[in-house]
């Protein structure tokens, strides 16, 4: 009997390098993205310029909303032809209801397709570090059930910081009052969001963003020890501080896997342009 055929589906949220290998094989589904009466699909009809010059000249975040269950369900539907299983890799559920509609989507259509729905816990490259070793391992032959095992290894190592360059969008997006961010930015504090249990907590700060950048590659040195891991910087337009940050990781780590990657606006949008972070895990 031949082998089932697995194939690999994330949300817009999930984060690789323009010249990651499997580019072509992954197969994403847009987060919509609500500017008033307009709504757009992540990464289909708008590009990360247009969408911070538009947040800048509107002076206001645009919602976000997860795909609803009959687009889901299309999706698979979509990809029945190629595939007899999927694996489904979605941001977070304490972030986002794209994990429940995927759920309910593969209930729908669990005559046509089998689609195991897996709760990332995080999002960006640490659903990117996933389909990575997802397609490898089904190049290597490896079951639907294997390759889940490994996820759920992945997602209990992963750890995810991030700074944003200021707070001018946390404000608008109210995440901070507008005497909060005031305060800080007189203040020159910068926050440093960290990645615990599925939820981005504001859990330490810094008072500068060089010394941010350097309290996020100290704080993943001290969660993931010794051993062998996989890093990726992530960015949200932050070109002036990647070549200082490349530095600050690659003194502290010999990663296995390292990436940088453009940021997903539907992360990025209530952070802001400037944003960085660095995400990672242990590899064995």
């Amino acid at each position: 009997m031949p082998e089932p055929r697995i194939g690999i589906v994330v949300d817009s949220t999930c984060d690789v390098p323009p010249d990651w290998p499997y580019r072509d094989r992954l197969h994403v589904i847009p987060v919509h993205i609500h500017f008033q009466d307009e709504t757009l699909r992540e990464g289909v009809d708008i590009t990360e310029d247009a969408f911070y010059a538009r947040v800048l000249r509107e002076g206001q975040i645009p919602k976000t909303s997860q795909p609803n269950p009959e687009e889901f369900a299309q999706f698979y539907r979509s990809l029945a032809h190629q595939y007899d299983t999927l694996i489904s890799i979605h941001v977070t559920a304490r972030l986002s209801g794209t994990y429940r509609s995927a759920q309910a989507a593969a209930a729908a259509v669990k005559d046509v397709i089998q689609v195991h729905v897996f709760d990332s816990g995080g999002g960006s490259a640490g659903m990117g570090f996933m389909a990575d070793e997802a397609l490898r391992m089904i190049d290597a032959g490896a079951s639907a059930r294997a390759i889940l095992d490994r996820l759920a290894t992945i997602r209990q190592r992963l750890q995810i910081f991030l700074t944003p360059k200021d707070l001018t969008f946390a404000r608008m997006s109210g995440r901070v009052s507008a005497l909060g961010a005031f305060i800080a930015s007189m203040l020159h504090i910068v926050p440093i969001i960290v990645l615990v249990d599925g939820e981005l907590i504001a859990r330490e700060r810094a008072r500068s963003r060089k010394k941010a950048l350097k309290q996020m590659v100290a704080m993943m040195q001290a969660q993931l020890g010794e051993g062998p891991a996989n890093i990726a910087m992530v960015h949200a337009q932050a070109p002036d501080d990647l070549a200082y940050f490349q530095e600050l990781v690659l003194n502290a780590f010999q990663p296995q896997v390292f990436w940088t990657t453009s940021l997903s606006i539907s992360i990025a949008s209530h952070l802001g342009p400037g944003t960085i972070g660095i995400v990672g895990y242990r590899t064995e």
